[in-house]
């Protein structure tokens, strides 16, 4: 259960991996997002685009929520999910900075 009720992009997040819906997700992302996954970086929404084939949802990766709340910084969000799927599977957090309505930062790990 959430401990807070998710921002609307958060929640597009994780409704567009469940749904498979890549151009969804991918615009979930500002134009110069950041994401960090565990040291691997992506920049830009081509970037997020590569690492949804790879990571996401290219191993069919499907995401239950199982707690979030703020993050330190105002505009952050720690976000726990359970990961499923034909690629990494297992649960952990995710640390998402917003920015205009759109991800501007995710960083796993």
């Amino acid at each position: 259960m959430a401990d807070i009720e998710l921002p609307d992009p958060i929640r597009r997040f994780i409704e567009t991996t469940n749904a498979g819906d890549e151009d969804g997700f991918v615009a979930t992302f500002t134009e110069d997002a950041h994401l960090d996954d565990w040291g691997r970086e992506f920049h830009g929404r081509s970037g997020v685009r590569s690492w949804s084939r790879t990571d996401n949802i290219g191993v069919q990766a499907h995401f239950d929520l199982v707690a979030a709340e703020p993050g330190a910084r105002a505009g952050t969000y720690v976000v726990t999910l359970r990961v499923s799927g034909n690629g990494y599977n297992g649960t952990g957090p995710m640390t998402f900075a917003l920015h205009d309505g759109r991800i501007a930062s995710l960083h796993i790990g």
